[in-house]
């Protein structure tokens, strides 16, 4: 008996460690992209999905467990009721980008740390997880050249260069608990504090005339502040193996506090665009601002179909309201977001021992978005074919352990090359490492 005990504390403190060392890494980590439309709102939205729902197209929020294998699915705390084993999954993640507008092109690739979540259940029919993941990323470095025709009293013309730059991200950690009434109801909500930095920058200069002073204006906000999330599922037995499930979810509005700090400075143009010249003034500042982001409301509604540890089918509907998101009370000029997912996955065998082949997780998905961002008059449209796998790895059969390297690829593209526009072509790749365990079970002795 004592050893077991010895056991169990020795898992504890090992686990600790570990959660304690990567969600060091992941708040330290600078979340980077090369995506000029992450200029607007809080940058690119990452979505809360772990690698195993990215493969499916993104769909959550009606799936619960689709094989006899524990996931963590924070898009829908209600599903955490479904939680039996002690369950981690870490993972990381890395975009390959291309970006085109006109005949001109850039390529680029970013990788990060991606998520970090742990859950374990609190009693039969309940569970506890919490956790960090990306929330937007913020990443972009252009410059739109413009030419200044000159006066009758001064005819030369000048070539300025407007250099827009951004960095940055908001990172969301998260504590929720899941509850199941009944043998068909789910209830369950998260309770999240984001945080991070969103630094934008916009520099004017004269690239023709080195003795004029280029003008740099720096507006950074740092986040820190609680939202909420909330959800529930329903199931219907269709039969001994197929069950039919629907799921809802949503995040409430919520005022966020950010610190904002304000500079202009000027500097001498050396020929090298962006932060490597050195300011010789600052003009204004303000330091240390209150200020508030208001987030929306969110809506997303799910239903999937699977028969049990065979296959599963589903689709999901998402809503945004991105026109009442504001930075200290100022409008960003957003619309409302909305877009749906379909995807599935299929195990031939879950139980083979011959064929490894059988007992892998096929999956496949597509999405579609009207994301926030509206130019010209016209929405910027995201679209993304998704694949991958669930592989399972060497099981502990006699203490009840399963591992599993969830795979996801994501082939996208967001905007258009129509009317002079950007388009952005990308391939993402997310890679989790599952574990499920009985590392809080009490063992009895007769």
């Amino acid at each position: 008996m004592k050893s077991l005990y010895l056991n169990m504390y020795k898992k504890i403190n090992y686990i600790t460690a570990v959660l304690v060392l990567l969600a060091s890494l992941s708040v330290n980590a600078q979340v980077t992209t090369q995506s000029p439309y992450s200029k607007y709102g809080i940058g690119n939205l990452k979505g809360e999905l772990l690698p195993q729902f990215r493969a499916m197209g993104g769909i959550s929020t009606a799936i619960n467990k689709p094989t006899g294998y524990n996931n963590i699915n924070m898009q829908n705390p209600a599903s955490y009721a479904g939680i039996t084993m002690t369950t981690i999954d870490v993972g990381l993640g890395g975009t390959f980008t291309n970006l085109s507008k006109g005949s001109a092109s850039d390529n680029s690739f970013n990788g990060t740390l991606s998520h970090l979540a742990l859950a374990f259940p609190v009693t039969q029919h309940s569970a506890l997880s919490f956790g960090i993941i990306p929330y937007s990323e913020l990443g972009y470095n252009f410059t739109n050249p413009q030419t200044i025709t000159g006066s009758a009293g001064n005819p030369s013309s000048a070539t300025v260069n407007n250099v827009y730059s951004g960095e940055g991200g908001l990172t969301k950690a998260y504590i929720g608990y899941g509850q199941r009434f009944g043998e068909h109801f789910r209830i369950g909500g998260n309770v999240e504090y984001l945080f991070g930095n969103l630094i934008e920058n916009k520099a004017v200069e004269f690239t023709n005339d080195p003795s004029a002073f280029a003008t740099r204006l720096q507006n950074k906000n740092s986040v820190g502040g609680i939202t909420f999330s909330y959800g529930a599922q329903y199931d219907i037995r269709l039969d001994r193996k197929t069950l039919l499930t629907f799921g809802y979810s949503g995040s409430s509005p919520s005022n966020v506090n950010s610190t904002r700090t304000y500079s202009a400075s000027k500097y001498l143009y050396d020929g090298t665009t962006g932060e490597g010249n050195v300011t010789v003034e600052t003009v204004d500042s303000i330091n240390n601002a209150k200020a508030h982001l208001k987030l929306p409301l969110i809506h997303n509604f799910g239903i999937a179909l699977q028969k049990d540890n065979k296959w599963l089918v589903g689709a999901d509907f998402r809503m945004g309201n991105w026109s009442a998101f504001t930075i200290d009370g100022a409008g960003q000029g957003l619309q409302n977001s909305k877009g749906a997912s379909i995807g599935g996955q299929i195990t031939p065998d879950i139980t083979s021992i011959n064929s490894y082949f059988k007992r892998i997780d096929y999956r496949l998905g597509f999405s579609y978005d009207q994301t926030y961002i509206k130019l010209a008059d016209q929405s910027v449209k995201q679209a993304a074919l998704t694949f991958g796998l669930g592989l399972p790895l060497a099981n502990a059969m006699y203490r009840g352990a399963f591992y599993k390297l969830n795979f996801s690829t994501e082939i996208g593209r967001r905007g258009t090359l129509t009317s002079g526009s950007l388009q952005e072509n990308y391939v993402s790749f997310h890679l989790g490492f599952a574990i499920n365990d009985t590392w809080f079970k009490r063992f009895k002795f007769d």
